[in-house]
């Protein structure tokens, strides 16, 4: 196995600022495949995609579930990772997914792009998390084989933490492997809102998802916030 029997999958909406380097970052990793799915962008994302060099824009209704499926259901590689648009792939990230192609699923480390010390602590219990919940997010990386994504039916399409269910429902499977990355992740939302605010917010809407509420009602909170 190769870096090229890895399809990236990038989620995008309006994201002329940060679509060129994800793209970037994935073909200069080696990906050969790599599928930017568009969700009604009013910028200039979908010509600088292009222009960075990914393989095909798949155009999609917003939301980062059905973007990603519909992307997905192009796919050809044996796994599919999946990255966000304002994240970005170390050169030996996709190597490191070939030595551990007998593994299910999986996810990568954070380097998150500030010098804050802050944001170590948060790299840290983010690494944390999947190594006792077995949980990565979707700002880590997940990768999974591509049959096993398809047998599960691929992400549930929902307005908000349909990584996190994704999740759940692989972790019964295997455990995920977590591999050293990094995998380069933008500080914007932190900067932002507020590093501590940010990070109650994301605590806040966790418990409550697993308490039962409603996914759309805490797609308000997470995106009116």
């Amino acid at each position: 196995m190769t870096p090229a029997d890895i399809t990236v999958v990038i989620p995008a909406l309006n994201e002329q600022s940060a679509i060129r380097q994800s793209v970037f970052s994935a073909v200069s990793a080696g990906a050969t495949e790599v599928l930017v799915s568009d969700g009604g962008s009013r910028d200039n994302t979908v010509e600088m995609a292009a222009e960075a060099g990914a393989s095909s824009v798949v155009r999609s209704l917003p939301g980062r579930g059905l973007q990603m499926n519909a992307a997905a259901r192009l796919a050809r590689g044996k796994f599919i990772l999946f990255l966000h648009a304002d994240n970005e792939l170390s050169k030996q990230s996709l190597e490191q997914i070939c030595v551990y192609e007998k593994a299910a699923w999986g996810a990568f480390q954070q380097q998150i792009d500030s010098r804050r010390k802050i944001y170590r602590v948060i790299e840290w219990g983010n690494d944390l998390r999947v190594r006792w919940r077995n949980v990565p997010f979707g700002d880590q990386g997940i990768f999974v084989r591509r049959s096993l994504f398809e047998a599960l039916g691929g992400f549930a399409e929902m307005p908000l933490m349909e990584d996190v269910e994704l999740s759940h429902r692989l972790r019964k499977i295997e455990a995920p492997v977590l591999l050293r990355g990094p995998l380069k992740i933008s500080a914007r939302r932190w900067e932002k809102k507020g590093v501590v605010r940010q990070t109650v917010t994301n605590w806040m809407i966790q418990l409550s998802y697993s308490r039962g509420v409603p996914v759309e009602q805490l797609a308000q909170k997470y995106y009116g916030s």
